[in-house]
């Protein structure tokens, strides 16, 4: 007969197992990452003479990656930026729209979203570019701010429709007894109360932006406006015997990405699932 010291020890080894694999599995998804910050770190510049631990750490190739791509990782950083603040201004009420009101095209008009959702980008992109001919928004930062946004704004209104669903509509109600117009009780009552969901559905928009290649590479003909996706595709054929400069500006483009992740991370997760239960 098994007794409890043995079911525990059992337990254990089970759960040791487990942390094992999960440890495995994390250093194989991290090990590109590393090797990327290795060859950074290499003063020769190139994969081949690279050892496993960077020996002899040199920033040159963190200087020159700086110097060749530091303004366009500031133009990513303004394109994702304005394409968080544009989706939320964008999205949000649209959400709270099709969560709280009843009527009979909600389902067609959510299914249209979802429908948008499966569109290639290659596909917008070329339509883009087409009407950002005829008004001018070609080679700008606003027009790229426009297309990554209505490639976000879908997205960031099923996540939060599906946690306003929650909602309860007397607390709005109830504010608005008490003298709050509509706009007042929406920015007071629900938008605090979805926090959670707005800063996934902001971060996304950002990473949707930050990595963005499609839109960048279509919607910029002159090279006057150059994100840092851009920027690294053609720093890599400019480059290719310097690949200490190419993992450098790689490294420094995964820097923003990193932080919000691990910032928010905690958000994210309330955010995502929030909705999946009232």
């Amino acid at each position: 007969m098994i007794t409890h010291r043995q079911r525990l020890a059992a337990r254990q080894t089970r759960r040791g197992l487990r942390t094992a694999i999960a440890i495995v599995l994390l250093a194989l998804m991290l090990f590109p990452v590393y090797w990327m910050l290795n060859i950074s770190l290499q003063a020769s510049g190139t994969t081949l003479p690279s050892t496993f631990l960077p020996t002899h750490p040199s920033l040159a190739g963190y200087a020159t990656a700086i110097h060749d791509q530091g303004q366009n990782l500031v133009t990513s950083m303004l394109i994702a930026i304005g394409t968080v603040v544009l989706t939320l201004l964008i999205a949000t009420p649209c959400a709270y729209a099709l969560a709280q009101f009843r009527f009979r095209w909600i389902s067609w008009a959510l299914l249209a979203i979802l429908i948008s959702q499966m569109i290639p980008g290659i596909v917008i992109a070329n339509a883009l570019y087409t009407l950002y001919e005829n008004i001018g928004l070609l080679n700008s930062i606003p027009g790229l701010i426009i297309a990554n946004a209505a490639n976000a704004v879908p997205f960031g209104i099923l996540i939060m429709r599906s946690f306003m669903l929650a909602v309860p509509t007397s607390i709005v109600e109830a504010a608005r007894v008490n003298g709050a117009g509509l706009v007042r009780a929406f920015l007071s009552i629900v938008v605090p109360i979805s926090r959670n969901s707005l800063i996934t559905v902001g971060l996304f928009a950002f990473l949707f932006a930050w990595s963005d290649f499609i839109f960048a590479l279509t919607l910029t003909t002159k090279g006057n406006i150059t994100p840092v996706t851009l920027g690294i595709y053609t720093y890599l054929g400019a480059h290719i015997s310097n690949w200490s400069a190419v993992m450098a500006t790689a490294m420094l483009a995964s820097i923003p990405a990193i932080i919000l992740l691990v910032i928010a991370q905690k958000y994210i997760a309330a955010g995502a699932t929030g909705g999946a239960v009232k």
